[in-house]
């Protein structure tokens, strides 16, 4: 991600409170249904990492009036809350939302997960460590 690049993206994600939607293409079925149909690719991952990269800045220096250092702020208590209720917004959307906000809520769980884990200095590659080993 380019420094602009990076810099619109944070300061869209620390004015609106939203994140960018990940790379993804569209189909429809035959009822006219869309259907989001996204891949684990390189430059998703490579985003992730990207992002991660910015909320570790962000906890690093603690921006005034940025969404994110408020989260920090707080303390871990109530990031994990957070995470907690985005946990349930995704399993109530994948019930009765559609797919765009189904696909909106597990981006704000993932993006307060992310935030968890720099709360506690733990990376996403940890993470990931552990999900291969129980894949072996």
């Amino acid at each position: 991600m380019t420094a602009l690049a990076r810099n619109i993206w944070t300061a869209q994600l620390d004015a609106e409170f939203t994140l960018p939607r990940c790379e993804e293409s569209r189909g429809t079925d035959s009822t006219g249904a869309t259907h989001h149909q996204t891949g684990s690719s390189p430059e998703s991952i490579s985003f992730l990492t990207d992002l991660e990269s910015i909320i570790g800045e962000r906890k690093q220096n603690l921006p005034e009036g940025a969404y994110t250092t408020s989260l920090f702020e707080k303390g871990v208590r109530e990031i994990a809350k957070k995470v907690g209720e985005e946990g349930v917004e995704v399993a109530l959307a994948a019930l009765a939302e559609t797919e765009d906000r189904f696909a909106d809520e597990c981006a704000d769980l993932l993006y307060h997960f992310l935030v968890l884990l720099q709360e506690k200095d733990m990376r996403l590659a940890n993470v990931v460590t552990v999900l291969k080993e129980r894949n072996q």
